[in-house]
């Protein structure tokens, strides 16, 4: 039984430091990749990217008790796997974003499937 916990702990702090690194590989490229494709400064760029920032932690503050209450009816596994599919579906998005507007759906995306971290703190000691 100790086994099967302990091969569940690891799988959630795998899921977890994939969900911290993603986001802050993110934020730095934001400016440069929104600078590029809207053809405005870095300074103009950042006030965008503050933007899609915004609009992902209002979606993932609205959707953290959705996640979490699926997470109690359909176990903590297929919720976090739904997370890191969320997340690949939006580093596609940024990737191959043709206008800002993408970018923005991406974001809300990942807004919606990121809201995982309450469900891999659910489980993890403290």
């Amino acid at each position: 039984m100790a086994s099967k916990r302990n091969a569940a702990v690891g799988f959630i702090f795998i899921t977890l430091l994939i969900d911290i690194i993603g986001f802050g590989i993110i934020i730095p490229v934001m400016p440069t990749l929104i600078s590029d494709l809207k053809q405005v400064d870095i300074s103009t760029a950042s006030t965008y990217g503050s933007l899609l920032m915004f609009s992902y932690a209002v979606v993932q503050f609205f959707f953290a008790p959705i996640l979490g209450n699926l997470s109690d009816k359909y176990g903590r596994r297929p919720v976090l796997l739904f997370s890191l599919f969320g997340f690949g579906i939006d580093y596609i998005f940024m990737a191959l974003a043709p206008s800002y507007g993408w970018l923005f759906f991406g974001r809300i995306i990942a807004g919606i499937t990121g809201a995982s971290m309450t469900t891999e703190q659910l489980i993890l000691p403290m």
